[in-house]
């Protein structure tokens, strides 16, 4: 929220320094943003009139003008300016004067000089050029009354600053001058000038039949009826200029009064077009398939989770967010009608996000506006519209005030005991209670306790934290004792067989993989498509319409770099993403760290796309396949044995995918990507993809030490004929499945052979493994008669496992 300092010290004008005042409300929770001058810093600038504007005789763009400064002489400037002409006054630089820096950060200097062959004894500027705005069509011009010769800085009371606060989303009652000024007041015990609404006249009796159809969208709605207004009449500089220092644009003059009240109060209003309403007004619900143009020019379609305000022909305006299009006033209005309303903020959070825009009013309703002053709004905004836009005919009719459901303020009670334990620092009752009584609650004191009815701007209050909350500001943040903790810090010691997520991603970068993180927010499609789950969790109020689901799977979020750096030329795309992923489990409990009917567990994946390695002289430009990116879990498990089996997986290959598992338990899946999605994504190549749980990956068993044998180990090579589906898994639990009283140190296949046609040794469907077993003992070398035994006893399990034979 932004607005200039002397606005707010019309309300309350503290003893203190600009930066002192920014430092108060800073600590009392009103984060002071940002501190900017109106106007940048430039000296012997005054107001000038033009007497005289003669064509320059040498120039088609310049004419030579006498100015008039007030010194009784007149000066002598050319101007190139298109708008310079006689009566018109502008600011003028008199010689000597330093304008704001130029973009070299120089300040201008002005001086006697000569523009072709003609003395120019200043210079008329531009509000470009005094840094007051992008403005440099032409030469700045002021109101016809300003003072021939007064100081600029004086006549457009530029010696001002602007206050940006960053409030949080309970300070609603601040989002205001007057709110604002409100807890200046309170902090500063300086006065507050509160303001007064005094009933316009009455001069007639017209009202505009309104109903409210939904109590729980909108609880007070009133209004009146203004006619013969001049719509058309200018809006007063002082006004403009306000508005422009709260960051608001001048519209017209209707517009801006409307906006004025609401940076002035807190009340967003709105002004209808009086002959544009059919019959009367409703406010309620949206209805399927009603469609609205905005005073923005989007149109909108509205359902019934949308409060709107319709005519007896069709939908006006969207509920304490922004106008119709179809009653905007405009320059042809006569007649209007002034609304104010109170709306829940339930019922307005959220609604303008549906839309891909907010607005002013939107943020203050759906965070809470005063409901108790909508009729003293209507009669400020009522006597501005007389002041400016009212004419001999105009005329007002009485104030209709619809109420149907006002919020009710319960009493909270203050336990001054519990203030003091959750504030940290010693307080008396007498402290709390002045805290409360200079933020103007009604108080009731009790045996240690205070009691508080909130007001109606103060809807915020609910519960008893919130009035320690209250009395903490007031007292002070700067007041709280720092006090160390007394109790032992203990670092928590990681076990040695176990390492951190930090060392998965240094083991996956060493591994030449880039890492990503990415929203846990995904399309809905992506859930259905590549993690097969038909019921993913939605979310009820996405931050996009792409992104509604949570993600079960870490997939497709890869997809979509990949797609991403492709889409920018990216040749080779090596990433992993580690985070977490959400499941329905109904067996979760709450706890402090899962939800109940949720498992979210930690999972690591990633992803490999095009050269297995970098462009270098010494290696061929050879593609990632299956192998390489199984080479690559097999390196992140590590010392972890890794199984490996066929399976299915709907993101993946159906005979190309294989499920990981460690110590029996599944801990993943590898493999490359379906045909379907690789079809669907357009890519020139399939990529591969792995995904494992990060807990199984955080596994590091502790090393064993186990002396080095000093006798030589012992090599028998085996050839066997099996059936051609036998893997080389079931292949080597075979071997180590027989009984070779602990001689067979390692078995390793080195070889596949498949017959050809005419092979009469081996027929069709069976293969040739050869595997090489290496034998030894750390006690004594091994004898022909246990080298031979051992291999008969792996033949003999092969045997009757796989129903190998031996190959002749």
């Amino acid at each position: 929220m932004q607005f200039p300092e002397s606005w707010l010290r019309e309300f309350c004008n503290p003893p203190l320094t600009t930066q002192q005042l920014a430092d108060t409300l800073t600590m009392a929770g009103l984060e002071v943003e940002v501190l900017k001058p109106v106007a940048p810093s430039f000296t012997k600038i005054v107001v000038g009139e033009i007497r005289e504007a003669v064509q320059h005789p040498d120039a088609d763009r310049l004419r030579v003008c006498q100015v008039d400064v007030g010194q009784g002489a007149l000066l002598n400037i050319v101007c190139g300016a298109p708008n310079a002409r006689v009566g018109i006054k502008v600011p003028c630089a008199l010689v000597g004067a330093e304008l704001p820096p130029g973009e070299d950060g120089k300040p201008f200097l002005i001086k006697v000089g000569k523009l072709r062959g003609v003395e120019s004894q200043g210079m008329l500027c531009s509000a470009r050029e005094l840094k007051l705005s992008e403005d440099h069509a032409g030469l700045l011009e002021l109101a016809a009354d300003a003072p021939i010769g007064q100081n600029i800085r004086e006549h457009l009371h530029l010696d001002d600053t602007l206050f940006t606060l960053k409030l949080t989303p309970n300070l609603a009652h601040c989002l205001s001058v007057y709110g604002v000024a409100r807890e200046v007041a309170a902090l500063t015990g300086a006065p507050l000038k509160a303001p007064t609404f005094p009933p316009v006249a009455v001069s007639g009796a017209d009202k505009l039949p309104v109903t409210i159809s939904a109590p729980d969208l909108c609880g007070r709605f009133s209004g009146r009826i203004v006619r013969k207004a001049n719509t058309q009449a200018a809006t007063p500089a002082w006004m403009v200029d306000r508005l422009a220092r709260c960051g608001q644009r001048s519209v017209t003059a209707l517009v801006d009064i409307s906006n004025y009240v609401m940076f002035e109060l807190g009340r967003p209003s709105h002004i209808f077009d009086l002959d544009k309403i059919h019959g009367g007004l409703d406010v309620r619900w949206g209805k399927p398939g009603e469609s609205l143009k905005l005073l923005n020019g989007n149109t909108v379609t509205v359902d019934e989770k949308v409060g709107v305000i319709a005519d007896d022909h069709q939908v006006e305006s969207l509920a304490g967010i922004m106008g119709g299009d179809a009653t905007a006033v405009s320059e042809a209005t006569e007649n209007i009608y002034v609304e104010a309303a109170f709306w829940w903020p339930k019922a307005i959070a959220g609604r303008s996000r549906r839309y891909n825009f907010s607005t002013d009013a939107g943020h203050r309703f759906e965070r809470g506006v005063d409901p108790d002053q909508t009729v003293e709004h209507i009669e400020r905004i009522t006597q501005l519209i007389f002041d400016i836009c009212g004419t001999p005919d105009t005329v007002c009719g009485p104030i209709d005030d619809v109420r149907v459901s006002m919020p009710e303020a319960a009493p909270v009670t203050l336990r001054v005991a519990r203030a003091v334990k959750v504030i940290g620092m010693p307080l008396t009752q007498a402290q709390c209670a002045d805290a409360l009584l200079r933020l103007g609650l009604p108080v009731t004191e009790g045996e240690g306790t205070l009691t508080v009815t909130p007001p109606s701007y103060r809807f915020d209050l609910q519960i008893e934290e919130d009035l320690i909350e209250e009395v903490v500001r007031l007292v002070g943040y700067q007041q709280l004792p720092a006090t160390p903790p007394l109790a032992p810090i203990t670092a928590r010691i990681r076990p040695e067989a176990q390492r951190s997520a930090f060392a998965v991603r240094r083991a996956l970068a060493g591994l030449g993989y880039q890492e990503t993180i990415n929203f846990s927010f995904v399309e809905e499609r992506w859930e259905r498509e590549l993690a097969g789950n038909a019921n993913p969790i939605k979310l009820l109020n996405p931050i996009a319409s792409q992104m509604s689901v949570m993600r079960s799977s870490l997939v497709g979020s890869l997809l979509q770099v990949l797609k991403f750096n492709l889409d920018r030329k990216a040749g080779r795309v090596n990433v992993f993403e580690l985070g977490r992923v959400f499941l329905r489990d109904p067996a979760s409990l709450n706890t402090d760290t899962t939800v109940a009917g949720f498992d979210q567990p930690m999972r690591v994946a990633g992803l490999a796309y095009g050269p297995r390695e970098g462009l270098q002289w010494s290696l061929s430009g050879k593609g990632v396949d299956f192998f390489d990116v199984k080479g690559d879990v097999q390196a992140l498990l590590s010392p972890l044995p890794a199984v490996f089996m066929p399976a299915s997986h709907p993101a993946m290959h159906p005979g190309r995918c294989a499920s990981v598992a460690v110590n029996g338990q599944a801990i993943g899946f590898v493999g490359e990507l379906h045909p379907q999605w690789r079809q669907g994504y357009e890519l020139a190549q399939a990529p591969i993809i792995f995904e494992l749980d990060l807990d199984a990956l955080l596994q590091r068993p502790v090393p064993v030490f186990q002396p080095v044998s000093k006798l030589q180990p012992v090599e028998r090579d085996i050839a066997v004929i099996v059936s051609e589906g036998v893997t080389h898994a079931a292949l080597m639990a075979g071997i180590h499945g027989a009984d070779t009283q602990g001689l067979l140190k390692s078995a390793t296949l080195f070889d596949v052979y498949k017959p050809q046609q005419g092979n009469t040794a081996m027929q069709l469907g069976e293969k040739s493994l050869a595997v090489r077993l290496v034998l030894g003992s750390d006690d004594a070398t091994l004898t022909d008669e246990q080298i031979e035994a051992v291999t008969q006893a792996v033949l003999a399990s092969l045997q009757v496992r796989l129903q190998a034979r031996l190959r002749a």
